[in-house]
């Protein structure tokens, strides 16, 4: 049993949630206000701590927005003459649920088609052994 010990368990840093949202409101895709406003609001309710932000009003239209929380980042890049958005919801640690802020700004988009992709990022090791894995090792034996 004692090679198996060398398993460690490992956690991911953060969730990156990669969202593809098509079949917009197109109007509420080139409102700054009301895009940098729910972008705030889908911050906060998925728990983050926003410290800054930054949004930008492309002619003939389209928009750019980030949202900087002490925990990452949420962005949103908006083609209103497509009813599409690109969006982007970083999160570190595991206080802050990146998933409560695809929900919320999902709704507030009315997007009738969206895929989503969950990446874990930065796996590193706990130093502590996984006493999970080590059963399901010895229970293959």
């Amino acid at each position: 049993m004692g090679r198996w010990k060398l398993l460690k368990r490992q956690q991911s840093l953060g969730k990156h949630i990669l969202v593809e949202a098509y079949d917009c409101d197109r109007e509420k895709l080139d409102d700054l206000s009301g895009l940098q406003a729910a972008m705030q609001t889908a911050a906060e309710v998925a728990g983050a701590t926003v410290v800054d932000v930054a949004f930008r009003k492309f002619q003939p239209y389209g928009i750019s927005g980030v949202v900087i929380i002490s925990e990452s980042h949420l962005t949103i890049h908006t083609w209103p003459e497509h009813g599409y958005a690109a969006i982007d919801l970083f999160t570190c640690g595991c206080r802050a649920e990146p998933w409560k802020a695809f929900d919320y700004l999902s709704g507030f988009l009315k997007a009738s088609r969206v895929t989503t992709m969950e990446v874990q990022r930065g796996y590193v090791e706990t130093g502590e052994t996984s006493e999970e894995a080590l059963n399901q090792v010895e229970a293959a034996r």
